[in-house]
């Protein structure tokens, strides 16, 4: 997180002279440097620049203690004017000191720090100012609008998460989140949207390592729809998300997860036949590059299950300056929306994302 923040303030700074100076993040301590600090290299000149990364640098991790790390990779950063570079260091085989611990947080250090971090962040625009605590939202799902042709139509979808509380206690882990996923016929001559699932979530998040994360939660899933055709299906479950680091910034994740059906589930009585008890994630990507993800659901016992593939590649690489991410997306199987559950279909579609 702290990556983010430094980040524009490295590109929002006014041009000086191209002196070139790390800026490393911060880790957490020095287990957590073992499985590599990024550090950035901002040029503020109006000139590219090709800095050499020094061999090792020096950091103080939030814990407090001093540590050494060693660069892993190339020496030679090409740097463009305005921009910055980003190298991976990781941790020596000696830390350099243990500093002493930090003084505990007073009752009034941590309010006031409580209160900062609640601060609404504003923007005026042609409809007026909007504030909101914009630090407390965060992409959940992928946000994407695709095509595809003859009856696989458009797919659109926005997804996002919210932490009601940011705080040192137990309600620092809750979280609530919405995904809406709209099915729009484009192929027919009046362009009908003809179903939408509706996707509300509560759950509570808790870091496991450095690389990994569990959470348990409830998931309610609706077509919308009145007492006449109405699917609503309700979940409790859990899941781990686990991410290896595979060097030169490429990663792979894997996000196994289960769950149990409670209370109706309107007239798709039979929905956990299609949808089963689980299902696994699996991505490989690159930070800032391409990336690729797959979930598999089904249930074991009727053979029956769906497969859905994204594909991504921020558009930004290409030097066009789009905060955008060319998309496709793939699903064979049951239950792509609510309303078709029981019925197996394959699609292909292609277009934009603005997160993934």
């Amino acid at each position: 997180m702290r990556s983010f923040l430094i980040l524009p303030a490295i590109l929002a700074a006014a041009p000086a002279a191209a002196q070139i100076v790390p800026v490393p993040q911060q880790p957490a301590s020095a287990e957590a440097a073992r499985g590599g600090v990024d550090v950035f290299f901002p040029n503020e000149g109006p000139a590219p620049a090709d800095p050499r990364a020094p061999d090792t640098i020096e950091v103080t991790a939030a814990d407090g203690s001093r540590l050494r790390l060693n660069r892993d990779g190339p020496a030679l950063l090409p740097v463009p004017a305005g921009g910055f570079a980003r190298a991976r260091y990781r941790l020596a085989d000696v830390a350099v000191a243990e500093a002493a611990p930090p003084p505990p947080a007073t009752p009034i250090a941590e309010a006031a720090e409580a209160i900062e971090a609640s601060r609404e962040q504003e923007v005026l625009g042609s409809a007026g100012t909007a504030s909101a605590i914009a630090s407390r939202f965060t992409p959940y799902r992928p946000t994407y609008g695709v095509f595809g042709l003859n009856d696989a139509g458009a797919k659109l979808q926005f997804s996002f998460a919210f932490q009601p509380f940011e705080t040192n206690g137990a309600l620092n882990g809750l979280r609530f989140a919405y995904t809406q996923t709209m099915f729009w016929r484009i192929d027919l001559p009046s362009g009908p949207f003809v179903s939408t699932n509706y996707s509300p979530e509560v759950f509570y998040e808790v870091p496991l390592t450095q690389d990994a994360v569990a959470a348990v939660g409830y998931a309610h899933d609706s077509n919308g729809r009145g007492s006449v055709g109405s699917i609503d299906v309700n979940r409790i479950y859990a899941r781990v998300t686990r991410k290896f680091d595979l060097g030169d910034d490429w990663y792979a994740e894997v996000t196994p997860q289960i769950w149990f059906y409670v209370g109706g589930q309107g007239v798709a009585g039979d929905i956990e036949r299609y949808l089963g008890y689980g299902q696994v994630g699996a991505a490989i990507g690159r930070t800032d590059g391409l990336k690729l993800q797959l979930t598999a659901r089904g249930n074991p016992g009727t053979g029956r299950g769906a497969g859905e593939l994204f594909a991504s590649y921020p558009l930004a690489q290409l030097g066009w300056g789009l905060g955008l991410h060319a998309f496709g997306q793939v699903f064979t199987g049951y239950g792509e929306a609510l309303d078709d559950y029981n019925r197996r279909n394959t699609h292909a579609r292609f277009g934009i994302a603005l997160s993934r």
